[in-house]
């Protein structure tokens, strides 16, 4: 754990020492400052993002950047392999972003500050009303133009076969009517998961052609989660460690 440890110090003094520019961002945010919050935040949290692959000593290899929309949000699909997944997407996308995220991390500091400012949507799984609302509020602000990732595994593979993806968790996309990018997400469990301590590691991650969810059919939107869970999924077939 002492390489666990290491990295952690470091990636909490990196934050520590963005506290003036956290502090900068509430205060556009309270002023209704908008443009200058977002261009501040979107212009530290991707910095943050790929200095914690520096830290851990991972190299990332990103395929297909060349499909994204450059004009409007998204939703982006992906398998959820480990906790570097979201680094990884704000790292490497090139593309602004929020996530829902479980509530319990509303409650940790500059963490939640952060996140919030990144119009991140905390979602409360105990009670169907708040989780609902979450995804409610999650589409709102991809109609504002906040691209939002989503895991719809609902929880981490670590390096074992891929969890079947969740219908539900591509409602978000459906309300807001974006286009929905399926992204494979290969390596990062090295990382932490495979040891339960950090280790460098070579990640992929390969983002594919959009797919514009705007005008589909009852039917085609019941195939959709299989239809990008096999997309997705299919760079994975040769690499997945069954468990």
């Amino acid at each position: 754990m002492f390489r666990t440890t290491v990295a952690l110090i470091k990636i909490a003094a990196f934050m520590i020492g963005k506290n003036g520019l956290l502090r900068k961002a509430k205060k556009l945010d309270r002023e209704g400052k908008i443009a200058e919050r977002d261009e501040l935040v979107n212009g530290i949290v991707p910095v943050w993002a790929r200095y914690v692959f520096e830290v851990t000593k991972s190299d990332v290899e990103v395929e297909g950047l060349e499909k994204l929309p450059k004009d409007k949000a998204v939703v982006f699909i992906a398998n959820h392999q480990g906790l570097m997944d979201i680094p990884l997407l704000y790292g490497y996308s090139g593309k602004p972003m929020a996530f829902v995220a479980k509530i319990e991390l509303s409650k940790i500091p500059l963490l939640s500050s952060w996140m919030k400012l990144l119009q991140c949507t905390f979602i409360d799984r105990k009670s169907m009303r708040a989780s609902l609302q979450a995804i409610n509020d999650a589409a709102a602000n991809v109609s504002k133009g906040y691209s939002q990732m989503i895991f719809p595994e609902g929880t981490r593979s670590k390096g074992g076969h891929h969890i079947e993806f969740k219908p539900g968790s591509f409602k978000l996309a459906f309300k807001s009517k974006s286009p929905v990018v399926p992204v494979t997400i290969d390596g990062t469990w090295r990382i932490y998961e495979e040891n339960n301590d950090v280790r460098p590691a070579h990640v992929k991650m390969i983002i594919h052609d959009p797919i514009d969810t705007d005008g589909m059919t009852k039917e085609e939107m019941q195939e959709l989660p299989s239809r990008v869970e096999r997309i997705v999924c299919a760079p994975l077939s040769e690499n997945e460690s069954r468990k």
